[in-house]
């Protein structure tokens, strides 16, 4: 019978060698670092990874170890990269755009825009993190107020961007990846919606509600109990409310928030209607321009990638690598590109940490596509 502490003893002696091995392979990388950093090569060289992993395979005599060999060193060569991306930045060859820093973001003296009308949880969200007399306007849709930002007619647009129940709302994703904006900051707001109607009204009454699609999501468990009741889609929760006031129909109802009932003079039929009492939506503030905060401690970004076995994986093994802390990972299909998609990423740390341009560089080099979504 094999003797478990001899095999032990046996694996301890190989893997001293293959950790001599390692550190001599990784000095040797070092040298190919500084060729490149004198020659201006990249990194990342995918046609000699292959030709490698080749080559390595055709070195195992056992063919059941041939795909257990190339990713050990698939996983070699990127931690190699991972390393000479280290060396490239501490030589001040860095991949990074220009960016502005300031101490706090002054919200007395800017206009901000927001999508919906007066009582809508982005106006709550606004009031909240900019304060009750902020200078503001609404506009329709979230286009409309990402293209206020753009063009210069507000300093930052509040948006709503994942809630706790319903997810991520997409359109929003979509337009931070087509507009050249940036987070600079995020609220957080607790929903609770309410039933609300004419002053007139009681709950008997109702025949219609309206809300915005994730309203009525948020409370599909309450309307299920009202079954009779012809549940109707609009842009906002708060338009839902105005319109209430609008028809002048005791038969209609609203499913908002309590300030959408303040300010339009309506009634509370029944609060706290939420199917979760824990519901909350994560709004972002943009801004136009590339400046942020000192010492923010999240960042977001979006990259495209190959639709192939680990791609995915390689380039989230950057933040890995630099032990940063992912929170959040979201995907949205590429319009026009068939079963290929783009993936937004949270984690945590700073513009100006080493290891967040350590991470940020490996990814740029390494995917089709990276866009930075800003540092809060």
């Amino acid at each position: 019978m094999l003797d478990l502490n001899e095999i032990r003893t046996e694996i301890d002696d190989v893997d001293r060698q293959l950790a001599a091995l390692y550190e001599k392979r990784i000095a040797l990388a070092t040298k190919v670092a500084e060729y490149k950093i004198e020659t201006g090569k990249k990194v990342f060289d995918e046609t000699r990874e292959k030709q490698k992993l080749d080559k390595v395979a055709e070195l195992v005599s056992d063919e059941k170890n041939i795909h257990g060999v190339r990713e050990l060193f698939s996983q070699l060569m990127s931690t190699s990269r991972k390393m000479q991306y280290k060396l490239i930045e501490e030589h001040g060859l860095t991949l990074r755009e220009p960016y502005e820093t300031m101490d706090a973001i002054d919200k007395k003296h800017c206009t901000v825009v927001y999508q919906g009308v007066p009582g809508a949880y982005s106006y709550i969200a606004m009031k909240r993190f900019f304060g009750e007399d902020v200078n503001n306007f609404n506009v329709e849709t979230f286009g409309d107020a990402m293209e206020a930002v753009k063009d210069g007619s507000a300093d930052y647009a509040v948006l709503p961007i994942d809630n706790s129940t319903t997810g991520m709302v997409n359109q929003v994703y979509d337009l931070l990846e087509e507009y050249d904006n940036y987070i600079i900051g995020e609220q957080f707001v607790k929903v609770e919606h309410s039933l609300l109607g004419l002053p007139a009204a009681a709950i008997s009454d109702i025949k219609t509600v309206y809300s915005h699609p994730q309203g009525l999501m948020q409370c599909q468990k309450y309307l299920d109990s009202h079954r009779e009741w012809n549940s109707i889609s609009q842009l906002n929760t708060a338009v839902s409310a105005k319109m209430v006031v609008e028809q002048n129909d005791i038969s209609k109802a609203a499913i908002a928030s309590e300030e959408a009932a303040r300010v339009y003079g309506l009634k509370v039929l029944e609060s706290k209607i939420n199917d979760s009492d824990r519901n909350t939506t994560r709004f972002v503030i943009v801004s136009n321009k590339r400046r942020f905060v000192k010492g923010a401690g999240k960042m977001t970004i979006c990259f495209e990638t190959n639709n192939k076995p680990g791609a995915l994986y390689n380039l989230l093994s950057h933040i890995i690598y630099n032990e940063l802390n992912m929170t959040k990972i979201e995907s949205r299909p590429i319009e026009g590109r068939e079963w290929e998609f783009r993936f937004f990423v949270d984690f945590m740390g700073n513009i100006d940490d080493i290891n967040v341009i350590n991470a940020l560089h490996g990814i740029q080099e390494e995917a089709n596509k990276l866009k930075f979504l800003g540092n809060y």
